[in-house]
């Protein structure tokens, strides 16, 4: 199969695998590094789901990370790390500790129980089937993966919300290669940078315009709401470079990638957020940090449009591709 350009896979050194679960409408994505990848992250929302993201303190041990795991299940998923330890070890992966291998996976999970089926949860098997179809050579994008029951604008509720997804992005200057994968999860609506129009979001009661959540919320009394429509929500992402980073610049890359959120996610970083991003080095390029996380950004703002402009309507939910056909049909 063809390799996609415009990937995450561009930078040399990653794979990404997925699975999901169409009728659940849940799922999960690998990235795997398996020649370890320096390692960063920032958790900038109020609500995150993660493990293993202590030990990338820049202070601490562990200097590279072999796998970064994506899932749904909210807290559920996170047991699907188990997986790619497991699929890791079995290769002898991992950090030496003299009797085996360890792996060191950190992994985070959005909230999309309120989306398909609550009971089915991303696990460690389904993770170890994700692992199995990791490749460098294609990486699809939309409904799949993290972003199986990903939505966006839910300051309504779920009936009102959108249906999200997974996407991806890079970019090349001379032989830097900066790329991000993202499951966009928000509870904002999703904007188009270049135009500042909202293009997946909140939608109102006739399921064709847009409510605009920060109008909503500048009149919304959250005291005297009965009902948590604040519920099921989180970003999480990845940027990647043939850089070569240290842990503590691996960490700003993530926090400069972050940019590209506040660029497309309105709201973003939100309480009812766990919104996360990764940063790995993969190879020993020298470069400004400054480029490099500017680039994260840029990539991180394309990708995050890459996942709605994919995601296809599913379950009574409608997608961009769906409000923007009539539009077309209405103008026509």
């Amino acid at each position: 199969m063809k390799k996609r350009e415009n990937t995450i896979l561009d930078v040399p050194g990653i794979k990404v695998g997925q699975s999901s679960d169409l009728k659940a409408l849940t799922g999960c994505t690998v990235v795997l590094c398996e020649n370890g990848a320096v390692c960063g992250v920032d958790v900038r929302g109020g609500a995150p789901g993660s493990r293993e993201t202590d030990l990338l303190r820049p202070e601490n041990l562990v200097e590279k990370v072999h796998a970064v795991f994506f899932a749904g299940g909210s807290a559920f998923g996170l047991d699907g790390a188990s997986g790619v330890m497991q699929y890791l070890e079995e290769k002898g992966i991992g950090f030496d500790v003299g009797v085996t291998h360890v792996p060191i996976v950190p992994a985070s999970v959005l909230f999309d129980l309120t989306v398909g089926s609550h009971e089915v949860r991303p696990d460690k098997e389904m993770a170890y089937k994700a692992c199995l179809s990791a490749t460098d050579e294609y990486v699809e994008q939309g409904n799949v993966g993290a972003g199986t029951g990903a939505t966006v604008g839910k300051i309504l509720g779920m009936k009102n919300c959108m249906k999200s997804g997974l996407g991806t992005s890079s970019k090349k200057v001379g032989e830097l290669v900066v790329g991000a994968i993202v499951a966009v999860n928000a509870f904002g609506d999703v904007i188009n940078p270049g135009t500042g129009e909202i293009i997946a979001g909140a939608l109102k009661d006739n399921s064709e315009e847009f409510a605009d959540t920060l109008q909503v919320l500048e009149g919304f009394e959250i005291k005297k709401e009965s009902k948590n429509v604040f519920i099921g929500n989180t970003t999480i992402g990845l940027v990647a470079t043939n850089a070569s980073l240290t842990k503590a610049e691996a960490k700003k890359v993530a926090s400069m990638a972050h940019n590209g959120f506040a660029k497309t996610i309105r709201p973003c970083h939100t309480m009812f957020d766990g919104d996360t991003i990764y940063a790995l080095s993969t190879s020993n390029l020298k470069a400004d940090i400054n480029l490099v996380g500017s680039l994260a950004c840029e990539v991180m703002a394309q990708a995050v449009i890459s996942a709605v402009i994919n995601a296809e309507g599913i379950a009574g939910l409608k997608s961009y591709t769906d409000i923007k056909n009539r539009k077309e049909k209405m103008n026509s």
